[in-house]
């Protein structure tokens, strides 16, 4: 489980192996066996105990700003990298092979996006031709893409081009999904103008935590990247890979407004957008878990839905010095089920 602190002034400490949550004069105990993570979403303070305690049981500390986005986070220290696997992520990202991987994630992007649509135009059939035309569209960019040939650096411009493209539209795809009340003009971040957008942030937010942690525990290098391009302090490889999965965020907002789980309480307004507040992170966040520990099928196992983008990182990072097999899946630290 992640534990989520999201109400100002809690106070974290340990007692044994236990998590002690403290607020008020409120206490929960929560095993360390069972946190997989400490996500802190707003003003709280942590005893050095505890602290300890999460690097002892490997349980990540996550500091998220208002948006959902990281800002910092506390482990271990011990990443299971070795040189050989960063030095090879510098060396494929100038190569043709690089530009097939960074191809591929683009195009597993667009492949969750397309079977989106496709399972929401069985659930609305008066949509199916408004849909139907974004999908074919969204398939001919897709093929455009998988054509492009020649070394990063030359190609990246048209890389992005098609994806813009392809961006604007699932998102105008995505907005026929929606209540008439909560439509959004177009995609908005920092801070997002409407509560669609709100959401979405956040969700893709607590991804890239997710996204990060699994390239650091793999030995990739979070700041060397293929399509996003290295600048001091951009984390590069995680905004690549991330693409493979913001389809779970995008499909669990979507489910929010589809259930009538959105009201206008869980947002406040700011200057010029708005935040999502105490009520809203509880609900997001509840169901977001739920998904993200849901059990699939993947690679011929039963694993919680979390876990793939582990096994995917050790498996690409194995494959990377040529080292492959089962046991990728015991030094990513993934259990099937």
């Amino acid at each position: 489980m992640d534990l989520i602190l999201t109400t100002f002034g809690t106070y974290l400490h340990r007692q044994g192996e236990m998590f002690v949550v403290k607020i008020k004069e409120q206490k929960q105990e929560v095993s360390s066996r069972k946190v997989r993570s400490i996500m802190i979403t707003t003003g709280a303070s942590l005893s050095t105990d505890a602290i300890e305690l999460a690097i002892e049981k490997n349980i990540d500390i996550v500091f998220l700003d208002q948006v959902g986005h990281p800002f910092g986070r506390v482990w271990h220290g011990r990443p299971g990298s070795t040189i050989a696997i960063r030095r090879e992520q510098l060396r494929l990202a100038d190569t043709e092979k690089g530009l097939r991987l960074a191809l591929g994630w683009l195009l597993r992007k667009l492949d969750n996006q397309v079977e989106f649509l496709r399972e929401a135009r069985q659930r609305r059939s008066r949509l199916s031709a408004a849909l139907t035309e974004k999908i074919n569209a969204l398939i001919e960019l897709r093929g455009s893409l998988e054509e492009v040939k020649g070394e990063l650096d030359t190609v990246r411009g048209t890389i992005m081009g098609y994806e813009g493209r392809a961006g604007r539209t699932y998102w105008e795809a995505v907005n026929l999904l929606l209540p008439e009340n909560f439509q959004f003009e177009a995609r908005s971040r920092n801070p997002a103008k409407d509560e669609f957008n709100c959401l979405l942030n956040y969700s893709y937010g607590v991804l890239y935590g997710t996204v990060e942690r699994a390239c650091i525990l793999a030995g990739l290098d979070p700041y060397v990247g293929f399509v996003h391009t290295d600048h001091y302090q951009k984390k590069s490889l995680v905004f690549d890979l991330i693409e493979c999965y913001r389809v779970w965020a995008d499909e669990t907002v979507v489910g929010l407004f589809a259930a009538r789980k959105v009201k206008q309480e869980m947002f406040d307004s700011l200057q010029n957008g708005l935040t999502l507040n105490k009520e809203g992170k509880t609900v997001l966040m509840g169901r977001f878990g739920e998904y993200l520990d849901e059990t699939i099928r993947y690679r011929n196992r039963n694993i919680k839905r979390r876990d793939t983008v582990q096994l995917d990182c050790h498996r690409m990072a194995n494959e990377w010095i040529g080292r492959i097999g089962d046991e990728d899946d015991r030094d990513a630290g993934v259990d099937s089920v």
